[in-house]
């Protein structure tokens, strides 16, 4: 089920009716009901799947119970392992299989024995990459002693499944989400109010810039043979600006409708396109999966810790594995490479942690440097994301090379340029929008709250406005269901 569907749109209304005016009463109830309407809600897309689910919760929930008393160190990372195992097993077999077969035939292609070994046509569970990480951080966390395992299967099962941020995330800390389904919850206005709005900005980053922006980078990177130099980086900024506004949009949704349900989710996106320097728009971007690599293997490998050669290891690894994350493709592993590069230099001139605070804290406008610092780390992870968004390597390097030329210095030309420059006027709104509100949780979090009524009303009734105007004909998937 998407978020921008009429199912969606009749779905969360009748389960919030539900969850506030029938179960409120009951938390194990409200708690139930919270994994029914997940269960529902993923199953909308292919029921098979919810079997992998209910198999991780199961597996998982047993394996913390048993930590829980079992005191032998062997014992307790057999259990570990276990865990790991079946979840990595999982998540290996579905989204890596054909990848791996297929590069290890090449492989021995290239020494000159052939393998007949044939591939399989394998379906991706959607959200498998989010959940099976979400429910790993339990089990580590059990393991280490930093959480008490829960004896409440179905509070587990509702952290698990959580419908709002199952498939795309934010990947939660069962440190952080598990223990409100303990709590007693009770409606809040404000909370909904906020939730609600929002959720109305997540909208509008997917409906009307990212799925606008999808048309030219689509066009563009499908023909990009065709293309000057000057077209393919106005492609390549398409594309910056579509997965921006799709995969934040999504976690702007997921977060508002997780507090209409009374809940608190991490902050996924921090405006990493006004980052000064990569660092700062690590700590920016997929803040959820950016920092569970950080905890759970850039610390355990030693970190920041050790020699120059650690160093440079540690944070190859996390990027790579960050990009394979992403997709069983070498386009993916190489623009986790190529982040690498461009963060090593900081970390090792000890200047990756450099911009803590938002830029130009507190004032309408970047200083000069400021700026320039923006506009060169927006050019870095431009440059990147073409590999990320390439079919194949190939084809990422021919696409750079041709923006080499120079066809560079060319006017852009493309089918419906015309149309394009509404796109381009939606996003320079939009990035205003974006500085403006910086310093909040979201774009839209205080802007506005100081105006009179009728006005503030008017901007919310725009933005509603604006989605319907331009919004597809047809409902269109979140980026990161691929993933």
């Amino acid at each position: 089920m998407l978020f921008n569907s009429i199912d969606f749109a009749i779905f969360l209304p009748i389960v919030f009716i539900l969850y506030w005016l029938v179960s409120s009463k009951s938390l194990k109830l409200q708690n139930f009901l919270i994994v029914a309407a997940s269960y529902l809600f993923y199953g909308w897309w292919d029921w098979r799947f919810l079997s992998l689910i209910l198999f991780s919760t199961v597996v998982d929930y047993a394996i913390g119970n048993r930590l829980k008393i079992e005191g032998n160190p062997t014992k307790r990372k057999v259990l570990l392992y276990t865990s790991i195992f079946v979840n990595l097993g999982f998540l290996g077999f579905f989204k890596y299989y054909n990848f791996f077969l297929d590069n290890f035939i090449s492989a021995f292609s290239f020494f000159g024995t052939e393998i007949n070994a044939s591939s399989l046509n394998i379906i991706l569970p959607v959200g498998i990459s989010f959940y099976t990480f979400q429910t790993l951080s339990y089990s580590i966390d059990v393991y280490k002693r930093k959480l008490e395992p829960t004896d409440d299967f179905i509070a587990f099962s509702a952290f698990v499944s959580f419908f709002p941020q199952l498939v795309a995330g934010p990947i939660e800390r069962a440190t952080n989400l598990l223990p409100q389904f303990y709590k007693k919850r009770t409606f809040d206005y404000s909370k909904a109010v906020d939730g609600m709005r929002q959720i109305l900005w997540g909208l509008f980053k997917k409906m009307v810039i990212a799925d606008n922006c999808a048309q030219y980078a689509n066009l563009i990177f499908n023909n990009s043979s065709d293309y000057s130099g000057s077209t393919l980086v106005l492609g390549a900024v398409f594309f910056s600006f579509q997965i921006y506004g799709d995969f934040s949009g999504y976690s702007d949704i997921a977060i508002g409708t997780s507090r209409l349900f009374g809940f608190n989710l991490m902050q996924n996106f921090n405006f990493p396109y006004f980052s000064r320097d990569i660092a700062e728009f690590w700590r920016r971007w997929h803040i959820s999966l950016s920092t569970w690599f950080r905890d759970y293997l850039y610390i355990p490998l030693g970190g920041s810790r050790g020699g120059t050669w650690m160093k440079v290891r540690n944070t190859f690894i996390i990027f790579i594995v960050s990009g394979f994350w992403h997709g069983a493709n070498w386009t993916f592993i190489v623009w986790g490479a190529l982040n690498a590069v461009f963060f090593l230099p900081l970390l090792l001139t000890k200047n990756n942690r450099n911009n803590l605070k938002p830029v130009a804290q507190g004032k309408a406008l970047p200083s000069i440097k400021e700026f320039a610092y923006m506009l060169l780390t927006f050019g870095l992870i431009v440059t990147a994301w073409i590999f990320f968004r390439a079919e194949n390597i190939g084809h990422a390097i021919s696409y750079i090379s041709e923006i080499l030329s120079p066809s560079l210095f060319s006017i852009p030309q493309f089918d419906g340029r015309g149309r394009a420059f509404v796109a381009i006027v939606l996003v320079a709104i939009f990035v205003m929008l974006e500085w403006k509100g910086r310093e909040g949780q979201y774009a839209i979090a205080h802007l506005g709250q100081n105006w009179y009524r009728p006005i503030r009303w008017s901007f919310y009734a725009s933005i509603i406005f604006a989605i319907g105007m331009f919004m597809p004909s047809v409902e269109s998937p979140f980026i990161y269901f691929q993933f």
